[in-house]
C-alpha cells in the first residue's frame, strides 16, 4: 500500500506542467537521437545537461532519463529502414529487421519493435518500483568497505566486457580514476594535480569530458568515412503485427524482457549485452534457427524487448546504491550531483519527490514513446535523409555552446576539444572511452570509501575480506580479471559488444 501511495505522489510530481513538458522533450529528443546514426544518447545527454541547471532537479532528471530510454526506442527505426543502427543497442535489430523491410514487411517490423519496447519498458518500471525499496533497505547496511568493493567490481566487469584488450580497458579505467582525483582533497584540503590552475580547484567537469570523448570524437571519426544510407523507399503500412507475428514473438518478448532486466541491473551490464544475449538465446531455442538473419520477427522482438528492459533495470543500482552500472548511468549520476542530490539508499527518504517522480514519469514516457513511434514513422524516415555535412557542424556548434553555458567558462571549451582529440586517438588505437568515463565519475567515491574503510579499521586492509559482501565482490572482480587467461572465456569475451551510448 505504501508503494501505491508513493507512486500516486510520484504521478502528482510527474504530471506537473514543467515535468510533463520535460518528459515529452526528453523522449522526443531521445527518439530522434536513436534514429540518427552516429550520435548516441551519451552525447545528447551531455549536450543537454547544461539546460537542466536552470530547472528544478526532478525536472532535469526526468528529461535526462527520457533521452536515455527514448533512444532505445528510436534506434530500431534506423536499423530496420537503413541497416545502420541508430545506437549500439540496436545492432542486432539490423539482422532481421532490415531483411523484413526488404521483403516489404517494414511496417510489422517497426510496429513489433515499438510494441515489444513498450511491453518490456513497462515491465522494467513495475519491477523497479517493487525491487528498489527492498534493495535500498538492504543497502543501508552497506559500509565503506562494501561500497568500495562494489565499485571495483563494476569497473572490472565493464573493462572485462569491453571489446579489445583487457589491459587497455583497465588502463583507461585507471586514467579515469586519476582524472577524478584532480582538484581539492575533501579530507585534508590539499590541492592535487591542479598545476596551479584555478579552474581545476573544483576538479574537471563531467560535461566537457563526455562531450569531447563521445561528441567531438564521434564527429572526427565519422568524417573519415562516408556512411552509405539506403533508406527503404517502399510505402510503409500495416504497422500493427498480425496474429501470426504475435504468436511467433510472444515468448521472445517475455524472455527478452526478463533477461534484459537482469542484465541491466548488473555492474558493467547494459542494453547492448542484453540485446545480443537475447538474440543468441532466441536463435538457440528456435526450431527453425535458419530463419534468423532472413527476416524472423522474433529476431526483432526479443532484442528490442531486452534492450528496453535493460534500460529500466540500469536505474536500480543508480537510485538504490548510488553506483552507476554503465556509462549512461554515470552521466545521469553526474546530473544528480550537479543538482546537489546524492543517489543511494536514502534517496527515497530525503528526496521522495525526485525518486517517485522519475519512476512515474517513466510510465508516462513509455506511453508517449508508443504514440510517437507508431504514427510518426514517416517523419523519422525524412530525418534519416538529413546529410551528415549538415548534421555534424550543428552538433559541434551545440557542443561548444552547451559546454560554455554550463559554467560560462572558455576553459571548459578547451577541455572539451582536448578530450575530443584524445577520444579520436583512443578509438584509432583501440582504447574504449567508456571505462574512463565510468571511472572518472566513480573515482572520488572510490577513494573516499577506501579511506573511510581504512580509517574505521585503523589501517587494516583485512576489513575488505572480513566482510562477506565486500569479499564476494572482490572475488568476482578477481575472477573477471583472470577469466581472459582461459581460452574459451577469452574467445567469448571478444564476441561481447560494449555499450557506448
Amino acid at each position: 500500500m505504501d508503494i501505491l501511495n508513493s507512486l500516486w505522489a510520484g504521478f502528482e510530481v510527474a504530471l506537473r506542467a514543467p515535468n510533463l513538458a520535460a518528459c515529452f522533450f526528453g523522449v522526443f529528443v531521445g527518439t530522434l537521437i536513436g534514429v540518427l546514426p552516429g550520435i548516441g544518447p551519451v552525447t545528447a545527454m551531455a549536450l543537454l545537461m547544461p539546460v537542466t541547471l536552470s530547472v528544478a532537479p526532478e525536472t532535469g532528471i526526468i528529461m535526462m532519463a527520457g533521452i536515455y530510454y527514448g533512444s532505445m526506442y528510436g534506434g530500431s527505426t534506423a536499423s530496420i529502414l537503413v541497416n545502420i543502427p541508430g545506437e549500439a543497442a540496436s545492432v542486432v535489430t539490423c539482422l532481421d529487421g532490415h531483411q523484413m523491410a526488404r521483403q516489404g514487411r517494414a511496417g510489422p517490423a517497426l510496429g513489433m519493435a515499438a510494441l515489444a519496447s513498450f511491453i518490456a519498458g513497462t515491465f522494467a518500471i513495475v519491477a523497479m518500483m517493487l525491487v528498489a525499496p527492498t534493495l535500498a533497505q538492504w543497502a543501508i547496511a552497506f559500509g565503506p568497505a562494501e561500497y568500495f568493493s562494489l565499485m571495483v567490481l563494476g569497473l572490472t566487469l565493464l573493462s572485462f566486457l569491453t571489446q579489445g584488450s583487457l589491459a587497455k580497458a583497465l588502463l583507461m579505467a585507471c586514467l579515469g580514476v586519476v582524472l577524478g582525483l584532480i582538484g581539492t582533497d575533501v579530507i585534508n584540503g590539499n590541492q592535487r594535480l591542479t598545476f596551479g590552475r584555478l579552474e581545476l580547484l573544483d576538479g574537471v567537469s563531467i560535461v566537457p569530458v563526455v562531450m569531447g570523448l563521445f561528441g567531438v570524437a564521434e564527429i572526427l571519426a565519422n568524417l573519415e568515412h562516408t556512411l552509405r544510407r539506403e533508406v527503404v523507399h517502399a510505402r510503409i503500412g500495416g504497422l500493427w503485427p498480425s496474429l501470426a507475428d504475435w504468436a511467433a514473438s510472444r515468448w521472445a518478448i517475455a524472455r527478452g524482457t526478463l533477461l534484459g532486466f537482469f542484465v541491466g541491473t548488473l555492474p558493467g551490464g547494459g542494453a547492448v549485452i542484453a540485446s545480443f544475449a537475447s538474440y543468441a538465446l532466441e536463435k538457440k531455442l528456435s526450431k527453425t534457427p535458419e530463419r534468423f538473419g532472413n527476416g524472423a520477427i522474433e529476431g526483432v522482438a526479443g532484442p528490442e524487448a531486452a534492450n528496453n528492459s535493460a534500460a529500466g533495470g540500469a536505474f536500480i543500482p543508480l537510485l538504490t546504491l548510488g553506483i552507476p552500472p554503465n556509462v549512461i548511468m554515470a552521466l545521469l549520476l553526474g546530473a544528480f550531483v550537479v543538482h546537489g542530490i546524492q543517489p543511494g539508499p536514502l534517496l527515497m527518504v530525503n528526496k521522495p519527490d525526485v525518486f517517485w517522480g522519475v519512476i512515474a514519469s517513466m510510465y508516462i514516457g513509455n506511453v508517449m514513446l508508443l504514440v510517437l513511434n507508431m504514427p510518426l514513422i514517416g517523419m523519422w524516415v525524412q530525418v534519416l535523409k538529413v546529410p551528415y555535412r549538415v548534421l555534424f557542424p550543428l552538433i559541434l556548434l551545440f557542443c561548444i555552446v552547451g559546454v560554455f553555458a554550463a559554467n560560462a567558462a572558455v576553459f571548459d571549451v578547451f577541455v572539451m576539444m582536448l578530450f575530443g582529440v584524445l577520444g579520436y586517438l583512443f578509438r584509432k588505437f583501440g582504447y574504449e572511452p567508456a571505462p574512463l568515463v565510468l571511472a572518472f565519475v566513480l573515482g572520488p567515491m572510490l577513494e573516499n570509501n577506501l579511506r573511510k574503510a581504512l580509517i574505521l579499521s585503523q589501517g587494516s586492509f583485512a576489513t575488505f575480506v572480513e566482510r562477506p559482501i565486500s569479499a564476494a565482490c572482490l572475488a568476482l572482480a578477481l575472477a573477471a580479471l583472470a577469466a581472459p587467461l582461459l581460452p574459451a572465456l577469452g574467445r567469448r569475451r571478444k564476441a561481447v559488444a560494449l555499450e557506448r551510448g
